[in-house]
């Protein structure tokens, strides 16, 4: 509990919940690049949830995520573009209660991400994907989910912070 010297005021418990996520996404790019398709690819990540209210959370992290999209231009051979980014999102939540220890978890908001790595396959030629006259590293934009929050593993300790 954190406490603040005053006559009538006193800071109020924030918890904060750590957790790690995966899932699947669909990407695609947008912009100049015109006939792209979109991919089916993965993520993974740490997250932190911050009580804002019963169920209202804002909820960010670190998450690594495989984006990437397939271009497939009139008069040149099929690209097959595979970045993989570091993204920090930071978005609003709301968890509804759902049965014991189980809570459907619905969010939004904005994100920001930096490319780490990838690469472009045409033909089977690999290329860098990213440097002169190519993709820009830095991405950023909205983006929403939905899940499950499932409880706490027995056997792991409580991360809360109080």
């Amino acid at each position: 509990m954190i406490s603040v010297v005053s006559n009538e005021a006193k800071a109020q418990e924030t918890p904060v919940t750590f957790g790690i996520t995966a899932g699947a996404n669909l990407s695609t790019f947008s912009g100049d690049m015109k006939n792209t398709q979109s991919l089916l690819r993965y993520q993974v990540g740490i997250t932190a949830d911050i009580l804002l209210t019963d169920n209202l959370y804002l909820l960010t992290g670190l998450d690594l995520q495989t984006k990437g999209a397939k271009h497939s231009p009139k008069s040149a051979p099929n690209v097959k573009y595979n970045p993989i980014y570091l993204q920090l999102p930071v978005n609003i939540g709301y968890k509804f209660d759902v049965g014991p220890n189980m809570r459907l978890v619905i969010n939004a908001g904005p994100y920001l991400a930096y490319v780490i790595g990838g690469k472009a396959k045409s033909d089977g030629n690999k290329e860098s994907v990213f440097g002169n006259n190519k993709l820009k590293r830095l991405d950023y934009g909205l983006m929403g989910g939905a899940g499950v929050e499932i409880g706490k593993w027995p056997s792991m300790p409580d991360m809360s912070l109080v």
